[in-house]
């Protein structure tokens, strides 16, 4: 499992998840937490942090940086690529991200072939859904998606991540959307859904 933090965070912000997580536990997994690279983020004044891609204003799923977006797709790309070469199936993969980690695991994800075994997606939305025709994998309709978000997200509107979800559902996606009432966070209701979520797609 491939999991992507958010803006201004590193890897090790989701390994305290891990020992709650019952279905990991039933098997043998290998968690994976990479580091986004340091860079400006212009919605912040310009300071320097990691981020899988700038921010440059204040409409997230309009003001995108491209290129940082390539950028973050080619080295995850890469380390799943790593796995693979190191024996592990495509179909045993899970990525996943939280925030801009999410956006990046959902667009990353969808343009893989062979498909991944699941795309897990917290507080996030889909990046370059206008083209998401030209750039998705047709193999990838088959991979189960798991979208969780705050109904009071203040960073990433639930509005945002429910339009992403109805687009992938309208597309043939096998999504599934759940919210909960916290901020731009997660929640042990929430890390309770994502281990039944997990146990699912590694059964």
């Amino acid at each position: 499992m491939i999991w992507l933090h958010g803006l201004g965070a590193d890897g090790n912000d989701f390994v305290p998840i891990v020992p709650h997580l019952t279905s990991a536990a039933e098997r043998p997994v290998r968690f994976i937490f990479p580091h986004a690279p340091v860079r400006p983020v212009t919605v912040n004044g310009g300071m320097a942090m990691r981020a899988w891609y700038d921010i440059l204003g204040l409409q997230i799923d309009r003001d995108q940086d491209r290129a940082g977006i390539l950028a973050s797709l080619a080295q995850v790309d890469a380390l799943i690529g790593e796995q693979i070469e190191a024996g592990i199936p495509s179909a045993n993969l899970i990525l996943a991200g939280f925030s801009q980690g999410g956006a990046i695991a959902l667009r990353g994800g969808l343009a893989r072939a062979p498909a991944l075994g699941g795309i897990m997606v917290l507080s996030a939305y889909l990046l370059e859904g206008d083209r998401l025709d030209q750039w998705a994998a047709p193999e990838s309709k088959r991979v189960p998606i798991f979208m969780g978000h705050g109904s009071q997200d203040p960073v990433v509107p639930v509005a945002l991540g429910q339009q992403s979800a109805n687009q992938l559902a309208a597309a043939g996606y096998p999504v599934e959307m759940q919210t909960w009432p916290m901020p731009h966070s997660v929640c042990p209701e929430e890390i309770s859904a994502i281990d039944d979520w997990l146990r699912r797609c590694w059964s």
